[in-house]
């Protein structure tokens, strides 16, 4: 009966530990998802599918990795409008709730779109600019140090253009973008404005145990009251929590709380630790806002929310907004073919 005990706990140590070896080799391929088993990297839409001018961006990392981001802009002729959007998007996409990880990266392509083609129309933005790191075209294998690396390439783009108003930029983070976005912002105080974050968690060692309880016994963040054992092998941690107290610029946090992945918890945890540091904070909850829908169940109430915070955080120059709005028609946006332009730096 021993050997039978002791066979049994060997296996299932065995079975354990082989996973776990699984996990630490393939924990990238957890976190991000670049390419789909028999898929291409090409998009599967683009902002010509909602109307929307754009212009393809290729740009070059500071180690050499192709980049490729768009740049969506209301008014194409104008300059000085009211706030210009770095949007840090990462695709993210889990086999979960009985969705195909396909239909999740066309579902976040496409919702990202329609929330930059509302973003434009509700808050007369001037443009949205969507670096889609490691993802799409981009070249690259996705860790964060390569991503961090890519983001700032976007961003020091957008601060070289003469055709917008480079003091009023904005990062906007969503998920594991609001991650990447909290760096981005804290690393560049001259050059971003304000950092606004939707349903964003405090680190991957949180999410850990969220998304697979067995590992929250090894591995485990800010909220772990033990050591966990195996914190030393995450190679990405996207430790926002550490982070978000550094950040001096004005925060917004959107929390959506039916969030189906990130436990709403951790951003209020994220909101609690800015505060503590750095007051210019909001934090505003949506009842029915799940993970990638906050924006659109919350409404206008969303929307006003984001205006207002600009509107008192980010300098404006109202006489180039009034003197711009006569080119929007029933809410529509020019270039109803979508016609795209193409820039290499």
């Amino acid at each position: 009966m021993v050997s039978y005990v002791n066979v049994l706990l060997y296996g299932v140590g065995g079975i354990v530990v082989a996973g776990i070896a699984l996990l630490v080799a393939f924990q990238e391929r957890l976190v991000y998802v670049p390419v789909l088993p028999g898929l291409t990297k090409s998009y599967p839409i683009t902002p010509a599918r909602l109307r929307l001018g754009y212009e393809d961006v290729w740009l070059r990392s500071s180690d050499g990795v192709r980049l490729h981001a768009w740049f969506i802009k209301l008014f194409p002729d104008c300059t000085g409008m009211v706030h210009e959007l770095v949007v840090a998007q990462c695709l993210q996409a889990c086999c979960d709730l009985g969705i195909s990880v396909h239909e999740l990266v066309v579902g976040s392509v496409f919702m990202s779109l329609l929330w930059a083609r509302l973003t434009v129309r509700e808050l007369v933005v001037g443009s949205v600019f969507m670096s889609l790191l490691c993802y799409g075209a981009s070249d690259g294998y996705p860790s964060q140090h390569g991503i961090t690396k890519d983001a700032q390439a976007a961003l020091d783009h957008l601060v070289q253009r003469t055709d917008i108003d480079t003091s009023r930029i904005v990062v906007f983070g969503r998920s594991l973008g609001g991650a990447v976005g909290a760096v981005l912002t804290k690393n560049n105080p001259e050059k971003v404005a304000a950092l606004i974050l939707e349903n964003t968690f405090t680190s991957i060692m949180d999410m850990a145990g969220v998304l697979l309880p067995f590992l929250k016994w090894f591995i485990g963040g800010s909220g772990s009251k033990t050591p966990k054992v195996l914190n030393f092998v995450v190679r990405s941690p996207w430790s926002t929590i550490d982070v978000i107290g550094q950040i001096k610029q004005p925060i917004l946090f959107l929390s959506g709380l039916q969030d189906e992945m990130v436990p709403p918890v951790h951003m209020q945890m994220l909101y609690a630790k800015a505060a503590a540091h750095n007051r210019p904070c909001t934090f505003v909850e949506f009842p029915t806002g799940m993970h990638m829908d906050t924006w659109l169940s919350g409404g206008d109430h969303y929307w006003r929310t984001v205006q207002l915070f600009l509107e008192q955080n980010v300098p404006q120059n109202r006489d180039d907004v009034s003197s711009n709005q006569g080119n929007v028609m029933d809410g529509e946006f020019f270039w109803e073919g979508g016609e795209s332009s193409s820039k290499s730096i």
